[in-house]
């Protein structure tokens, strides 16, 4: 697939995950929350297709492509692995050190908020990648 339009879709992508996250905080229905099979499988489909073209680009050879695929996805399900063991703990460690000074209706308040600035910096970002993206394959 042409790789302006992938990149693009992608950055449209991590849009949706903020739009998701503010949508799901504020009680809206959320359509990772009804169909997250669908949105794994699209957000894998359209990231490998991405990094399939990234691996063209550089010159790895046709019949190389599968195998760098392969353990490209290996490397992404351990890293997924990783970073969500590492914001368990720290969510686990946060949550003990504050949660003898918060009652627990505060800390969630707290948490809350912590996922709400998260979308909100990375929701504008994501923006501008997909405008400056989709200007790139437009012009």
């Amino acid at each position: 697939m042409p790789g302006p339009p992938v990149e693009a879709a992608i950055a449209l992508s991590i849009v949706l995950v903020a739009v998701e996250i503010v949508n799901a905080r504020r009680g809206m229905p959320s359509l990772a929350a009804r169909l997250p099979w669908l949105v794994a499988f699209c957000f894998g489909l359209l990231h490998g297709f991405g990094f399939a073209g990234a691996l063209a680009e550089v010159g790895l050879p046709h019949h190389a492509i599968p195998t760098a695929l392969l353990f490209f996805n290996l490397g992404v399900e351990i890293g997924q692995l990783v970073f969500v063991a590492a914001v368990m703990t720290a969510g686990e460690l946060f949550r003990r050190a504050m949660a003898p000074r918060l009652e627990p209706a505060r800390l969630q308040q707290t948490l809350d908020r912590l996922a709400m600035t998260a979308a909100y910096a990375i929701g504008p970002v994501a923006a501008c990648w997909l405008i400056e993206r989709t200007t790139a394959f437009i012009a």
